[in-house]
């Protein structure tokens, strides 16, 4: 780090990195079963999957995985153009610090840390890049998965083993997708940095009560789960 980096501008990108690193692994990998709308919506592909293999005609189902593909598509070229755009203003870096030096309410900071912050937004497209990418080629392996799918009547020990295992591999590429677009609102947090260090703390803490809120306490995930509920109990009448 350069000289002129404070204590609090190492503790603030700590607390970047860790907030970042902690909810993606708290949502992704420990919130199993729990009233989360990533939790929910696994249950609802499993569910999706063996009412595909109950129909022939499966034009309905290409188009909506084709349709998050195309979102996958969407990200990823816009990450290019965010990239480049990146890459090329550190050709006039001194200029757009002398700008923001100029700003009443920025932290006066030298050319270095300038650039370090600059090289963070960076990496967090690119690796939003590589998420989006990812996802796009999971979508890919789904896509000949479900085109491999046998025709009805599928025996009902089958379709739920069917069912389970492509519900799965549309959740691993819907889960890099989340990643990379989890890496936007985190880039938005990371540019709080230019600012001062107290601003990227702010950010971050506020980024993650928005995703937590979404994900748990929204409108949108009581909808979510009183549809996991009904197909559930509906699933239990039908085996009885």
């Amino acid at each position: 780090m350069p000289p002129d980096a404070s204590t609090l501008d190492i503790i603030a990108l700590a607390w970047f990195v860790g907030s970042w690193v902690g909810f993606t692994v708290i949502q992704d990998h420990l919130l199993s079963g729990r009233n989360v709308v990533n939790q929910h919506l696994k249950v609802v592909r499993r569910y999706w999957i063996e009412r595909m293999l109950e129909r022939e005609n499966r034009i309905m189902d290409s188009q909506l995985v084709g349709h998050t593909m195309h979102s996958c598509t969407f990200f990823a070229s816009t990450n290019m153009l965010v990239l480049a755009g990146l890459i090329g203003s550190f050709g006039a870096a001194e200029r757009a610090q002398q700008l923001v030096s100029n700003l009443s309410f920025t932290v006066q900071t030298s050319h270095q840390l300038f650039e370090i912050k600059m090289l963070l937004m960076v990496v967090i497209f690119t690796f939003g890049f590589f998420k989006f990418t990812w996802a796009l080629r999971q979508y890919n392996y789904c896509c000949a998965l479900i085109g491999s799918a046998p025709m009805p009547p599928v025996p009902p020990e089958d379709r739920k083993a069917i069912a389970e295992t492509i519900g799965e591999a549309l959740t691993l590429a819907i889960t890099a997708l989340n990643g990379g677009m989890r890496s936007y609102y985190f880039a938005l947090a990371a540019l709080a940095w230019i600012v001062g260090p107290i601003p990227l703390i702010a950010a971050s803490s506020g980024v993650i009560l928005v995703l937590t809120r979404r994900q748990a306490f929204s409108a949108t995930e009581k909808v979510i789960r009183i549809q996991t509920d009904w197909l559930k109990r509906n699933d239990s009448i039908n085996r009885k």
